[in-house]
């Protein structure tokens, strides 16, 4: 089972290098498999090279899917992450 949570990227530059590496830091103290979804991909938030290949741009509406042990904390974190101004 696994829970999603929509956001929109609120970062003024977009998901992109330092605000992307922020948003993989915070993943990665998760145990729950996290990914960030988009226009039908999906990726994982653990994975800095995987989540900058999305290039997304402030804006861009997106999905987090955590599954695991601690995936309701994992899911809701990482989109209160996504909507604010991680530049």
């Amino acid at each position: 089972m696994s829970l999603e949570r929509q956001a929109v990227i609120r970062s003024k530059s977009g998901l992109h290098a330092r605000p992307a590496a922020r948003v993989v830091k915070e993943a990665n103290r998760f145990r729950s498999q996290v990914e960030l979804v988009t226009q039908g991909k999906a990726v994982s938030l653990k994975s800095l090279i995987s989540v900058l290949s999305l290039g997304l741009n402030q804006g861009a509406e997106v999905t987090v899917r955590a599954s695991g042990p601690d995936e309701v904390e994992a899911a809701e974190g990482l989109a209160q992450l996504l909507e604010t101004d991680l530049g």
